[in-house]
C-alpha cells in the first residue's frame, strides 16, 4: 500500500512540472510564429512605403500599430520566461493600450465609439498608475491587520 502510495504521490508532483513544460514549448511555437507575423507586418508595411498612396496616414499608423501589437506580445513571451514563469500585469496593460489607440485610429467614424475607446484608455493608464504605486513585494499579511499591543 505504501508503494502505491509514493508512485501516486511521485505522478501528481510530475504533473504541474509536466504541464509547465507543455504550456513553455507552446509559447516558444507562438513566440516564433509572433515573429514570423511581424517579418510579414514589416514587409507589408515597407511594400505601402514605397506603393502605397503617401496620403492615406491612417493605413501607416494602422501598421505602424500592429507591428508594435506583435513586438509587445513577443516582449511579454520573454519576460515570461526572463520572470520565472510570470506574466507581468504591465504588459497586457501595454498591449491594451495600444490596440485602443489603434482602434481610435482606424475606426474614428463614431464620435461616441471614439469617446468610449478614449474612457477605456484612461482607466487602463489608471490601472497601469496603480500598478506601479504599488509595491512589487507583498508584506506579510500582519501589515493589514496591524494587532494592538495591549
Amino acid at each position: 500500500m505504501y508503494m502505491v502510495k509514493k508512485k501516486y504521490t511521485q505522478a501528481l508532483q510530475m504533473f504541474p512540472i509536466a504541464l509547465q513544460m507543455f504550456l513553455n514549448i507552446m509559447l516558444v511555437f507562438l513566440a516564433i510564429i509572433l515573429s514570423i507575423v511581424l517579418i510579414k507586418e514589416l514587409y507589408v508595411f515597407g511594400q505601402l512605403l514605397i506603393t502605397g498612396d503617401h496620403t492615406d496616414y491612417n493605413a501607416y499608423l494602422a501598421n505602424i500599430l500592429i507591428f508594435f501589437l506583435y513586438f509587445e506580445f513577443i516582449a511579454m513571451i520573454v519576460k515570461y520566461f526572463k520572470e520565472d514563469y510570470h506574466f507581468p500585469l504591465r504588459y497586457f496593460i501595454y498591449i491594451g493600450i495600444t490596440a485602443m489607440v489603434r482602434l481610435i485610429i482606424v475606426e474614428h467614424d463614431h464620435p461616441i465609439h471614439t469617446l468610449f475607446y478614449s474612457f477605456v484608455i484612461l482607466i487602463l493608464i489608471i490601472g497601469y498608475f496603480i500598478i506601479n504605486m504599488t509595491p512589487r513585494d507583498r508584506p506579510d499579511s500582519g501589515w493589514y491587520f496591524k494587532k494592538s499591543s495591549k
